[in-house]
């Protein structure tokens, strides 16, 4: 294992997973009780494409399989600072992740397999309720667009 392979890389997705009456999937952290968000989730590997992260993180945090094709990437990339918890996983001096959001449209709200070692809980909430709920400031401004990008659709 390199010394690169041990960090987690600065640039993750966030996948707001939504049904078309704009009720919101979130899920709340292990071990940071009332930290709700979206599925979010670092690239394995540099030449991982987005859509690909999406898809996998999507699949392991809750246990809906979606292609790539079937998620949106909605053009938008948050650079925010690396919250001072979670720096460890990063290389040394790296203190900023940017965040490429994307959507998932699932046709009703539904059951979901968390992952254990990362979640505990979940629900499907109103959408604005949902930003409401979220602990990351950048997840809860994603939610908010929602209907935005639900109205701009095909």
């Amino acid at each position: 294992m390199t010394q690169a392979s041990l960090f987690k890389i600065p640039e993750s997705v966030l996948v707001v997973i939504y049904t078309p009456q704009l009720d919101v999937l979130l899920i709340e952290r292990v071990g940071h009780a009332g930290f709700w968000q979206s599925v979010t989730g670092s690239r394995d590997a540099l030449d991982e494409p987005l859509a690909e992260t999406a898809r996998r993180e999507v699949f392991e945090e809750t246990g809906i399989a979606a292609t790539p094709a079937q998620l949106r990437d909605w053009g938008l990339i948050n650079v925010y600072d690396i919250y001072p918890a979670w720096r460890h996983r990063y290389a040394p001096g790296v203190t900023r992740n940017a965040e490429h959001v994307f959507g998932l449209t699932v046709p009703t709200t539904c059951a979901v397999t968390l992952s254990p070692s990362e979640h505990i809980a979940w629900q499907w909430l109103p959408y604005r309720t949902a930003a409401d709920t979220c602990f990351s400031p950048s997840n809860a401004e994603a939610v908010l667009l929602l209907p935005r990008f639900v109205d701009s659709k095909d």
